[in-house]
Protein backbone atom coordinates (compact mmCIF):
# COMPACT_ATOMS: atom_id res chain seq x y z
CA UNK A 1 0.00 0.00 0.00
CA UNK A 2 2.91 2.33 0.76
CA UNK A 3 4.28 1.82 -2.75
CA UNK A 4 0.91 2.72 -4.27
CA UNK A 5 0.42 5.84 -2.14
CA UNK A 6 3.94 7.20 -2.59
CA UNK A 7 3.88 6.26 -6.28
CA UNK A 8 0.55 8.07 -6.68
CA UNK A 9 1.65 11.13 -4.72
CA UNK A 10 4.87 11.69 -6.65
CA UNK A 11 3.34 10.65 -9.98
CA UNK A 12 0.34 12.92 -9.44
CA UNK A 13 2.64 15.82 -8.68
CA UNK A 14 4.60 15.05 -11.86
CA UNK A 15 1.35 15.19 -13.86
CA UNK A 16 0.41 18.45 -12.17
CA UNK A 17 3.86 19.92 -12.82
CA UNK A 18 3.66 19.05 -16.52
CA UNK A 19 0.17 20.61 -16.76
CA UNK A 20 1.53 23.79 -15.18
CA UNK A 21 4.42 23.86 -17.63
CA UNK A 22 2.16 23.11 -20.60
CA UNK A 23 -0.60 25.61 -19.88
CA UNK A 24 1.20 28.38 -17.98
CA UNK A 25 4.98 28.35 -18.36
CA UNK A 26 5.45 27.17 -21.98
CA UNK A 27 1.93 28.26 -23.03
CA UNK A 28 1.60 25.32 -25.41
CA UNK A 29 -2.19 25.70 -25.48
CA UNK A 30 -2.18 29.32 -26.64
CA UNK A 31 -3.95 28.41 -29.89
CA UNK A 32 -6.84 26.97 -27.86
CA UNK A 33 -7.28 30.11 -25.75
CA UNK A 34 -6.00 32.86 -28.00
CA UNK A 35 -6.33 36.59 -27.41
CA UNK A 36 -8.41 38.79 -29.65
CA UNK A 37 -8.28 42.59 -29.56
CA UNK A 38 -12.05 42.45 -30.13
CA UNK A 39 -12.69 40.79 -26.74
CA UNK A 40 -14.15 43.87 -25.04
CA UNK A 41 -16.62 44.45 -27.88
CA UNK A 42 -17.62 40.77 -28.00
CA UNK A 43 -18.03 40.50 -24.22
CA UNK A 44 -20.04 43.72 -24.05
CA UNK A 45 -22.33 42.47 -26.83
CA UNK A 46 -22.84 39.13 -25.07
CA UNK A 47 -23.47 40.82 -21.73
CA UNK A 48 -26.05 43.18 -23.26
CA UNK A 49 -27.75 40.44 -25.29
CA UNK A 50 -29.46 38.80 -22.32
CA UNK A 51 -27.78 35.49 -23.10
CA UNK A 52 -28.00 32.97 -20.27
CA UNK A 53 -24.88 31.28 -18.93
CA UNK A 54 -24.12 28.14 -20.89
CA UNK A 55 -22.25 26.57 -23.74
CA UNK A 56 -23.62 27.18 -27.20
CA UNK A 57 -22.94 25.72 -30.63
CA UNK A 58 -23.77 28.00 -33.55
CA UNK A 59 -25.42 27.67 -35.93
CA UNK A 60 -27.76 24.91 -34.85
CA UNK A 61 -31.43 24.03 -34.88
CA UNK A 62 -33.64 23.48 -31.87
CA UNK A 63 -33.99 19.89 -30.69
CA UNK A 64 -37.61 19.67 -31.85
CA UNK A 65 -36.80 19.91 -35.57
CA UNK A 66 -37.49 16.95 -37.83
CA UNK A 67 -34.76 14.96 -39.53
CA UNK A 68 -35.79 16.50 -42.85
CA UNK A 69 -35.38 20.00 -41.43
CA UNK A 70 -32.03 18.97 -39.97
CA UNK A 71 -30.83 17.62 -43.31
CA UNK A 72 -31.87 20.84 -45.10
CA UNK A 73 -30.18 22.94 -42.41
CA UNK A 74 -26.94 20.95 -42.66
CA UNK A 75 -26.79 21.66 -46.40
CA UNK A 76 -27.48 25.38 -45.84
CA UNK A 77 -24.68 25.84 -43.29
CA UNK A 78 -22.08 23.63 -44.97
CA UNK A 79 -18.91 25.64 -45.57
CA UNK A 80 -20.14 28.65 -43.54
CA UNK A 81 -18.68 30.01 -40.29
CA UNK A 82 -19.50 28.30 -36.99
CA UNK A 83 -18.58 28.72 -33.34
CA UNK A 84 -18.70 27.18 -29.91
CA UNK A 85 -19.21 29.61 -27.09
CA UNK A 86 -19.02 29.12 -23.34
CA UNK A 87 -20.56 32.15 -21.67
CA UNK A 88 -20.36 33.11 -18.00
CA UNK A 89 -21.91 36.25 -16.50
CA UNK A 90 -19.17 36.73 -13.90
CA UNK A 91 -15.47 35.84 -13.70
CA UNK A 92 -14.99 33.74 -10.57
CA UNK A 93 -11.54 32.23 -10.33
CA UNK A 94 -10.34 30.58 -7.16
CA UNK A 95 -6.85 29.70 -8.34
CA UNK A 96 -5.81 28.08 -5.06
CA UNK A 97 -8.82 25.77 -4.87
CA UNK A 98 -8.64 24.92 -8.58
CA UNK A 99 -4.97 24.02 -8.25
CA UNK A 100 -5.63 21.92 -5.15
CA UNK A 101 -8.47 20.05 -6.87
CA UNK A 102 -6.32 19.47 -9.97
CA UNK A 103 -3.37 18.18 -7.94
CA UNK A 104 -5.60 15.91 -5.82
CA UNK A 105 -7.28 14.50 -8.93
CA UNK A 106 -3.88 13.77 -10.50
CA UNK A 107 -2.69 12.04 -7.33
CA UNK A 108 -5.81 9.85 -7.25
CA UNK A 109 -5.43 8.98 -10.95
CA UNK A 110 -1.83 7.88 -10.51
CA UNK A 111 -2.68 5.96 -7.31
CA UNK A 112 -5.23 4.02 -9.38
CA UNK A 113 -2.59 3.35 -12.03
CA UNK A 114 -0.07 2.26 -9.38
CA UNK A 115 -2.69 -0.11 -7.96
CA UNK A 116 -3.17 -1.62 -11.42
CA UNK A 117 0.60 -1.94 -11.75
CA UNK A 118 0.79 -3.73 -8.41
CA UNK A 119 -1.50 -6.42 -9.87
CA UNK A 120 0.51 -6.92 -13.07
CA UNK A 121 2.39 -10.16 -13.52
CA UNK A 122 5.00 -8.69 -15.90
CA UNK A 123 6.53 -6.25 -13.45
CA UNK A 124 9.45 -4.49 -15.10
CA UNK A 125 10.56 -0.95 -15.75
CA UNK A 126 9.68 -1.34 -19.43
CA UNK A 127 6.20 -2.71 -18.83
CA UNK A 128 5.39 0.08 -16.35
CA UNK A 129 6.76 2.73 -18.68
CA UNK A 130 4.90 1.43 -21.75
CA UNK A 131 1.68 0.96 -19.81
CA UNK A 132 1.91 4.59 -18.63
CA UNK A 133 2.43 5.77 -22.22
CA UNK A 134 -0.59 3.68 -23.25
CA UNK A 135 -2.66 5.36 -20.51
CA UNK A 136 -1.60 8.72 -21.95
CA UNK A 137 -2.68 7.63 -25.43
CA UNK A 138 -6.00 6.38 -24.05
CA UNK A 139 -6.59 9.66 -22.20
CA UNK A 140 -5.76 11.67 -25.32
CA UNK A 141 -7.81 9.51 -27.70
CA UNK A 142 -10.86 9.34 -25.43
CA UNK A 143 -10.85 13.04 -24.50
CA UNK A 144 -9.28 15.75 -26.63
CA UNK A 145 -8.96 13.73 -29.86
CA UNK A 146 -12.50 12.33 -29.86
CA UNK A 147 -13.80 15.86 -29.32
CA UNK A 148 -11.43 17.16 -32.01
CA UNK A 149 -12.93 14.79 -34.56
CA UNK A 150 -16.25 16.64 -34.30
CA UNK A 151 -15.19 20.09 -33.12
CA UNK A 152 -11.59 20.74 -34.16
CA UNK A 153 -9.33 22.09 -31.41
CA UNK A 154 -6.68 24.57 -32.42
CA UNK A 155 -4.34 23.16 -29.76
CA UNK A 156 -4.79 19.43 -30.47
CA UNK A 157 -1.04 18.97 -31.01
CA UNK A 158 -0.36 20.40 -27.56
CA UNK A 159 -2.77 17.85 -26.05
CA UNK A 160 -0.93 15.06 -27.86
CA UNK A 161 2.40 16.36 -26.55
CA UNK A 162 0.87 16.53 -23.05
CA UNK A 163 -0.20 12.88 -23.27
CA UNK A 164 3.27 11.66 -24.15
CA UNK A 165 5.24 14.02 -21.91
CA UNK A 166 3.15 13.82 -18.75
CA UNK A 167 2.45 10.09 -18.87
CA UNK A 168 6.02 9.46 -19.97
CA UNK A 169 7.22 11.23 -16.82
CA UNK A 170 4.78 9.16 -14.74
CA UNK A 171 6.02 6.02 -16.50
CA UNK A 172 9.64 6.84 -15.76
CA UNK A 173 8.83 7.47 -12.11
CA UNK A 174 6.56 4.44 -11.61
CA UNK A 175 8.89 2.24 -13.66
CA UNK A 176 11.66 3.03 -11.20
CA UNK A 177 9.52 3.20 -8.03
CA UNK A 178 7.28 0.17 -8.61
CA UNK A 179 10.17 -1.87 -9.96
CA UNK A 180 12.18 -1.54 -6.74
CA UNK A 181 12.34 -4.68 -4.61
Amino acid sequence: MKKILIGGLVGGLLLFTWQTISFAVANLHDKGQAYTPKQDTILQFLNNSGLEEGTYFMPRLQNENSSEEMEKFMKEVDGKPWAQLSYYKAWKMDMGMNMARGALTNIIIVCLLAWIFSKMTAQSFGSYFLASIFVGIICFANGPYTGHIWYPKHDINAYLMDAFASWGLVGLWLGWWMGRK
